[in-house]
């Protein structure tokens, strides 16, 4: 695995030999520009991990640079501005526009390395933080005390410290993700970025910008190899991609370097690819699905991730863990479940998986009021009996109407709920429910609910 990349951006050769040499003996790699254009041409041949900007540079000043790089999807990664004569305004106009810091010119050597170091961790925890508030319950560390599952640890810790391809199979919901962030955990690109990119919810014909990003009209878009550079892409539902793209893929796998869509210059690949699917890939190769040069790239270690069935004994663990993400993240009160409860989910198939056991908890942290949660509360929750009324269900909503003014009383209240957790913050709010923010802050006017009050 490749240290940090850095890129230095300065008129003054003085300054970028001074500053190039510290961070070198840091141990990063370091790339160096004259100008801004020159910045952008090195912004095209590969995406930085952190960017030195002067402020005051000839034709294409740092603020201008800055700003073109924040525009549309924001920086590509953090941004230390420096220079020798600015001005408070300047200093605001930087961080306004999504700069990390401002250093003044002459740099001290202690300055310099801990801000840099200082902007890569921050940038990393808002990666990783952003994650888990998307995918609520992915660990670290996998739970489970069976035997199947302890086997499955050591193997993947086995495989981390090797760099090669990775295809997991297992069922939807098993745990594939999380899998693969304890396989990064364990690798030495630990510290650097692990990027999700489900193919199944890429648009039809967009697989290829996705993966390899674009170049258009001078700018450059990183897709999510880049994104991952130094790091793990985790590539979910690897089955669902485009044709097209695998052939791209398998030669990117292939050759170590791939082209963006638009662009004419290779770019290196310096990310590990862990592959993930449901489906029997072998299966779909026969029905000419699936490329099988792709399918014989990825398949270097096979892992299969067992199903919730296959490992009951781990359900009491699992319902403790997600109690105590629901109660710790989303503030839902804490209960315990009975111990009829308990023997029940054990015996339970879990068709769902994890996901569906983690869906369960958090439905009874919401509905229920007791300090216990009972067998009816869980049989109920799993459709494995009717709600105790006819008339009403737990939440209040009245059975006796058509179901879509059901569905519209349920959502109303779901959207109070997670409103109400995220304090009002529509887009902290989009985040936790997985609705982009439009759409959501139409279904809250449609619903009735008041944004503003909040």
């Amino acid at each position: 695995m490749s240290a940090p990349n850095v890129l230095v951006v300065d008129d003054e050769p003085d300054i970028r030999e001074l500053v190039g040499e510290i961070l070198e003996d840091e141990g990063y790699r370091v790339s160096t520009a004259e100008n801004g254009e020159q910045a952008r041409q090195a912004l095209r041949d590969s995406k930085p991990d952190l960017i030195f900007l002067d402020i005051w540079m000839p034709e294409l000043d740092g603020i201008t640079l800055l700003k073109e790089l924040s525009e549309e999807k924001g920086l590509p990664c953090p941004v230390i501005m420096m220079s020798g004569h600015g001005t408070v305004e300047t200093a605001v106009e930087a961080t306004r526009l999504g700069a990390y810091d401002f250093l003044e010119k002459p740099i001290s050597l202690n300055r310099l390395t801990t801000t840099a170091k200082r902007a890569l961790d921050a940038h990393r925890m808002s990666m990783e933080n952003e994650g888990l508030r998307i995918k609520v319950g992915d660990f670290v560390e996998p739970v489970g005390a069976s035997a199947v599952i302890t086997r499955l640890r050591e193997q993947v810790r086995r495989i981390a410290q090797h760099d090669s391809w990775v295809l997991m199979t297992g069922q939807p919901g098993s745990g594939r993700e999380t899998f693969a962030r304890y396989l990064h955990h364990h690798s030495a690109r630990a510290s650097q970025p692990f990027i999700v990119l489900n193919a199944s919810g890429v648009t039809k014909g967009g697989s290829a910008f996705e993966l390899f990003g674009r170049e258009q009209d001078g700018k450059v878009e990183y897709g999510k190899l880049e994104q991952a550079a130094g790091g793990t892409l985790f590539l979910d539902e690897i089955a669902e991609l485009e044709i097209s793209a695998q052939a791209q893929l398998e030669a990117a796998l292939e050759t170590g370097e791939f082209l963006r869509v638009g662009g004419a210059a290779p770019v290196k690949l310096n990310a590990r690819v862990v592959a993930a699917t449901a489906k029997e890939l072998l299966k779909l190769v026969t029905e000419n699905k699936f490329r099988e040069d792709l399918f014989y790239q990825l398949n270097v270690v096979p892992i299969k991730i067992p199903s919730l069935a296959e490992r009951k004994e781990d359900v009491p663990m699992l319902l403790q863990e997600a109690v105590d993400r629901f109660t710790l993240v989303d503030r839902l009160p804490f209960r315990e479940f009975s111990f009829a409860a308990q023997n029940f989910l054990r015996d339970y198939d879990w068709p769902g998986n994890i996901r569906e056991l983690r869906n369960m908890v958090q439905r009874v942290l919401i509905l229920g009021s007791d300090e216990e949660v009972s067998l009816k509360e869980v049989q109920t929750a799993l459709g494995q009996v009717r709600a105790e009324s006819t008339d009403a269900m737990p939440v209040g909503i009245s059975m006796d109407q058509p179901m879509k003014e059901a569905r519209e009383e349920f959502e109303k209240l779901y959207l109070e709920h997670h409103f109400s957790l995220a304090e009002g913050n529509v887009s902290r709010m989009a985040q936790a429910v997985g609705i982009d923010r439009a759409n959501l802050y139409k279904k809250l006017r449609d619903r009735g609910i008041e944004i503003k009050s909040r």
